[in-house]
């Protein structure tokens, strides 16, 4: 899968597709299984516009954003025993991750669909919560457009080699092409 930034303004998504990719997200792990993520599917053109308006940080302009025909709000409603005591004693926010494995199978489940997707995370949240009215305890980590592509061409990325991430045993373990363990 790829981000994609060039939707096809005129194709709709589905409910039937929306439901999919929740579905998705709604069978992943979670931390105590406490599945804190919420989300919210903006198809109104006018509150699209509103997100893509004043919901955005500055310096990066995502103007692209309005064509995609649905933005998914990607939230969190905290656990107290998974994001409370657990944060207190790992000092880890766990429904991050659980948030973060949640919309990446719907973000996979997407691709499955033929539909196209572009995480993002440079948005102001205290706005996105004003113009949704979503509660002050909620937690919006991230924005998920969803629609069809524009523009079917795939880009190839530059990816780090295997060697620079993958080590074995240690941090300055080497991982040989070929190694595996079978203890």
């Amino acid at each position: 899968r790829q981000s994609c930034r060039h939707y096809d303004p005129v194709r709709t998504v589905g409910l039937t597709d929306i439901k999919a990719m929740v579905e998705a997200a709604r069978l992943a792990p979670s931390a105590c299984n406490s599945q804190t993520w919420r989300f919210i599917t903006v198809t109104d053109r006018v509150l699209r516009e509103r997100l893509c308006r004043e919901g955005m940080r500055a310096v990066v302009d995502n103007p692209w954003l309005l064509n995609a025909p649905v933005i998914m709000v990607c939230c969190s409603e905290l656990d107290f025993k998974a994001n409370t005591l657990g944060r207190a004693i790992s000092h880890i926010d766990y429904y991050q991750i659980d948030l973060g494995i949640a919309v990446e199978h719907m973000v996979l489940k997407a691709t499955e669909l033929g539909l196209s997707t572009c995480w993002i995370g440079w948005f102001n949240a205290k706005k996105v919560k004003a113009i949704l009215d979503i509660p002050r305890r909620i937690k919006v980590s991230a924005l998920l457009p969803v629609g069809y592509a524009a523009d079917s061409t795939i880009r190839d990325k530059i990816r780090k080699p295997m060697e620079q991430i993958l080590f074995s045993e240690k941090w300055t373990g080497t991982f040989q092409k070929g190694e595996a363990r079978t203890d």
